[in-house]
């Protein structure tokens, strides 16, 4: 598959909208886990900015994230609703251990571990859903125009309805 400049534009979208349902769902998250952890806030802090700072850095990762499963999804053997979510949890596994070196505290707690489960299902599955829409393959019908339902010489859809009547 050759290099596709806008699915790879609109998976980017996809993923820095799915990176900011993760926000907006936070304040929620950490009242059910009981983990008072925020992620554009720990962005921030890293790079010793304020919290807008940590938000657009948190925004531009899923952006990232978006761009490359927008190119790397339509070749994984796997029904396309099970795709987000599934690379979801695989980049939650991955970079788990580095909670380890940026915060130990979560890096030994099963709330935590859990909350980002959460939070990378739930990025996954609203970037998988998005982006699929977003970038519907080769598979997916397209609607059928009133001229092409015209060229069999019988009519078009408008007539065959009528004469139906």
């Amino acid at each position: 598959m050759a290099f596709d400049r806008t699915r790879t534009l609109r998976g980017a979208l996809a993923g820095s909208v799915a990176a900011g349902v993760w926000l907006a769902q936070q304040p929620l998250d950490r009242r059910v886990f009981g983990v008072d952890h925020d992620d554009a806030g720990l962005l921030a802090a890293l790079v010793r900015r304020p919290l807008p700072v940590g938000v657009l850095l948190h925004m531009q990762n899923g952006a990232l994230f978006g761009a490359v499963y927008a190119a790397v999804a339509p070749r994984l053997p796997l029904p396309a609703i099970l795709r987000g979510p599934l690379a979801g949890l695989a980049e939650h596994l991955a970079t788990w251990p580095a909670t380890a070196l940026v915060a130990p505290k979560l890096w030994t707690s099963p709330q935590a571990f859990a909350q980002s489960a959460w939070r990378h299902l739930l990025f996954g599955a609203v970037l998988g859903e998005l982006e699929r829409r977003l970038n519907p393959s080769a598979a997916d019908p397209e609607p059928v125009s009133k001229e092409a339902a015209a060229s069999n010489g019988h009519g078009t859809v408008d007539q065959l309805v009528a004469a139906q009547r």
